[in-house]
């Protein structure tokens, strides 16, 4: 598989890289190793020292650089090399590592992957709603053995929720649901609505709805390349306006580690002006939709992939139904993002 790179990927969220301590991390099959500078600011490297290749991660930070556990060579934020201690301490020309761009935005660390030229930060898509100052957000991190695109197919196709999730996210008229599908450039709208519908407990809290009322539930998934997705989600009673309802926005963003394994974030928020009752709201509602995304989610997707083996999905030419049409049209964007890509570089 080839992966998308002129484009920015999560790469963690910022609190996992701590002030003056390494953090590891492969994505689209590249070690790369993060840090924070005297400043604060973040910092991606290659995680590979040039000279024998042992992992810069397990060295330690020495002001602005990383110095290699193995032979003591130290890398700034820059890539270069900034001190040699061997013989004279001339440092060698080639004695270099990959510097990847990285932008701390919406709770997070974005890394380029591609041509350093082309990385724009205003490319980044709008998660202004896991902004902290503005908004409550229980964050969450799972790591799934799967393919990255199956993630996608799994949030913009939400058919499944009445079967994998029935106790816990599902509800009968999920499958019966209206659903469209709209393509705006390179962004992808997967959206659907039931009728009378009952939810789980949980969800009534969540928008204080009076238990076991019959609502009216949307879904609607925004896609963006190459599998960055924003779930709204809401309900009213059966049959007054959408407008009385509160639409709840959930972060779903997935960066390949390799080919058949996944990082995933999402995110529960609640805006801070609701009062400070939001902030237990968001950290509860995160641990509740962690629990079926962990246990049914992830042990699905892991067991399509087994099944998969090294085939890749058009190989195995699937049977599509009605709910695949958000996730084809996604499908078929990022396809051809990366075959765009691929010919202007070989130009």
């Amino acid at each position: 598989m080839s992966f998308l790179r002129n484009v920015w990927y999560a790469a963690a969220w910022g609190s996992e890289v701590k002030v003056g301590a390494l953090f590891q991390r492969t994505l689209l099959s590249e070690p790369v190793v993060f840090f924070r500078d005297s400043h604060g600011a973040a910092q991606a490297i290659a995680d590979r020292c040039p000279h024998r290749f042992a992992p810069l991660g397990m060295g330690v930070l020495k002001g602005d650089a990383v110095r290699c556990p193995y032979h003591g060579l130290e890398f700034d934020g820059s890539g270069s090399c900034v001190h040699n201690p061997h013989g004279d301490g001339v440092i060698p020309r080639a004695a270099k590592v990959k510097a990847y761009p990285l932008v701390e935005r919406y709770s997070l660390l974005w890394i380029w992957m591609g041509d350093v030229s082309l990385a724009d930060a205003t490319l980044i898509p709008d998660f202004s709603c896991m902004d902290g100052d503005q908004w409550y957000v229980g964050k969450r991190y799972l790591h799934a053995k799967a393919n990255y695109v199956l993630e996608t197919d799994n949030i913009m196709d939400l058919s499944h929720i009445e079967f994998l999730h029935p106790s816990t996210l599902g509800g009968d008229g999920v499958k019966g649901a209206l659903t469209s599908v709209l393509e705006e450039g390179n962004t992808v709208w997967s959206n659907r609505q039931t009728v009378a519908e009952i939810l789980p407990e949980f969800l009534y809290n969540a928008w204080n709805i009076p238990l076991d009322t019959p609502v009216d539930r949307w879904i609607d998934v925004r896609w963006d390349a190459p599998a960055n997705m924003m779930l709204f989600s809401g309900a009213v009673a059966t049959g007054r306006p959408r407008e009385e309802g509160v639409s709840t926005p959930i972060p779903h963003l997935f960066t390949p580690e390799t080919e058949t394994t996944t990082h995933y974030w999402f995110a529960m928020c609640f805006p801070k002006a609701m009062g400070d009752f939001a902030e237990g709201l968001a950290e509860q509602q995160a641990t509740a939709i962690n629990q079926p995304f962990h246990d049914e989610d992830l042990p699905m997707l892991e067991a399509q992939q087994r099944m998969m083996g090294d085939k890749s999905f058009w190989d195995l030419k699937p049977v599509l139904l009605i709910g695949d049409a958000g996730a084809i049209r996604a499908r078929r964007v990022l396809d051809r993002l990366i075959a765009a890509e691929q010919q202007a570089s070989a130009q």
